[in-house]
C-alpha cells in the first residue's frame, strides 16, 4: 500500500463536524496473517446504521393473536432532518477539498434520536488511492449517492433506484413534492451548477430554521440533565468528606481528626441527617430530608438545627454555615 495514501487519513483527521464520525488514526498490520489496513474512529455505543434502523426487514411480531410485519414509512420530518444533517456534512467535506464516498445507508450511523453521523470516511481514499483522480468528479458522485440514499429511505429498499418509476410513485404518494424534486435533482446528470450549496438552497430556510430550533431544544434538555448531575456531584463530595472525617479511632489523639470539638459537631450532624428514628425507635428513611440537609450544608445557610447526642444528654444548636466551617477546617 502506497505510503502517500495515508496522507488522506491525516486530512480526514482534521475534519471536525457533528455529523461525521471522526477519524483517529490508520495503520497497516500483519497481526491477522495478512497485510491488513486498520482505521480507528470515534466510538458511539449502541449505534445502528440507517439500514438497520429503517430498511432492514424486521422479524414479524405476534400481536392481537396473529403475526404482523412492521414496515412503517419513515416520517417526512425525520427524513428532512436526516437530509439536512447529511447535506451539512457533505458541504464541510467538500469545502475541505475531499469527497465523502460513503453516503450509504450501511455506513451512516444513528447515534441518538434522529441524530446521524457518516462513518467509514477516509477508507476509500486509502484503498483506491490515485493521485491523478479528479476530486470534483468524486464530489459529484457524493450527490448521486445522496440521491440513491433518499430513494432507499423513502421506499425502504436499497435497490429502489433499479425500478425508478415505481420508486417515484411511492415517493409521490407518501411524501411532499419537495422531497421528490430534491431526490430527482440529486440523481440528475453532473454539471457545473450541480453542487451541495444548491442542494441546501433547495432544502429551504424554513426547514433549516426548524432543524436549528430542534437542536437548541435538545441542547436545553441536555444542559438541564447536566445541571442535575452537577448537583449530584456536589452532594457526593460532601458524603465523601463525611466518610473521611467520621469514625476514625486510629487518630483519637490527633486534634484534626479526633471526635471532639468541631469533629463532634460533624458527627452529630451526620446522625441528624442519616440516623434519625421515629417515636417507636424505627429508622427514618427520608431521602428528601437527606437531600435538603446536604444542599443547605453545601450552600452554608444561616438556618439553625438542633443536634442531639446519641445518649440524649446534650444538645447543640448550630447553623449549616457553622457545620460547613467545621468540615472545611478538617480538610484545611
Amino acid at each position: 500500500m502506497h505510503q502517500a495514501a495515508f496522507g488522506a487519513i491525516e486530512t480526514w483527521s482534521r475534519v471536525e463536524h457533528p455529523s461525521i464520525v471522526r477519524v483517529r488514526e490508520a495503520f497497516t498490520t500483519r497481526a491477522f496473517n495478512d497485510n491488513s489496513l486498520v482505521v480507528a474512529y470515534e466510538y458511539y455505543p449502541n449505534a445502528q446504521t440507517l439500514f438497520e434502523m429503517h430498511i432492514k426487514q424486521k422479524p414479524p411480531l405476534f400481536q392481537h393473536g396473529r403475526l404482523s410485519t412492521l414496515s412503517a414509512a419513515l416520517p417526512e420530518a425525520t427524513l428532512w432532518s436526516y437530509m439536512i444533517q447529511i447535506a451539512s456534512a457533505i458541504k464541510a467535506v467538500h469545502e475541505a477539498g475531499l469527497a465523502v464516498r460513503m453516503v450509504d445507508a450501511t455506513k451512516i450511523m444513528v447515534t441518538g434520536k434522529n441524530r446521524i453521523r457518516i462513518g467509514s470516511c477516509g477508507i476509500a481514499d486509502v484503498l483506491m488511492y490515485d493521485p491523478r483522480q479528479d476530486t470534483a468528479i468524486a464530489q459529484q458522485e457524493d450527490l448521486t449517492m445522496f440521491g440513491r440514499l433518499v430513494f432507499a429511505l423513502c421506499c425502504n429498499n436499497l435497490a429502489a433506484m433499479n425500478t425508478l418509476p415505481k420508486a417515484l410513485d411511492v415517493i409521490g404518494r407518501q411524501y411532499s413534492v419537495d422531497v421528490k424534486t430534491l431526490a430527482l435533482y440529486l440523481i440528475s446528470k453532473p454539471g457545473p451548477h450541480k453542487n451541495i450549496t444548491q442542494v441546501i438552497d433547495m432544502i429551504g430556510t424554513n426547514r433549516l430554521l426548524h432543524e436549528m430550533d430542534d437542536m437548541h431544544s435538545s441542547v436545553n434538555r441536555l444542559e438541564a440533565e447536566l445541571m442535575s448531575e452537577l448537583e449530584n456531584g456536589r452532594l457526593v463530595r460532601l458524603l465523601c468528606k463525611f466518610g473521611f472525617i467520621n469514625e476514625r479511632p486510629v487518630f483519637a489523639r490527633e486534634p484534626r481528626w479526633s471526635e471532639t470539638g468541631d469533629r463532634y459537631i460533624i458527627k452529630l450532624f451526620r446522625d441528624y441527617v442519616f440516623h434519625q428514628v421515629d417515636e417507636n425507635g424505627n429508622p427514618v428513611i427520608n431521602l428528601s430530608h437527606v437531600l435538603a440537609c446536604l444542599n443547605k450544608l453545601d450552600a452554608g445557610t444561616d438556618e439553625r438545627v438542633m443536634l442531639v447526642s446519641r445518649d440524649e444528654q446534650s444538645c447543640l444548636v448550630v447553623s449549616y454555615k457553622d457545620v460547613k466551617a467545621c468540615i472545611d477546617t478538617a480538610f484545611g
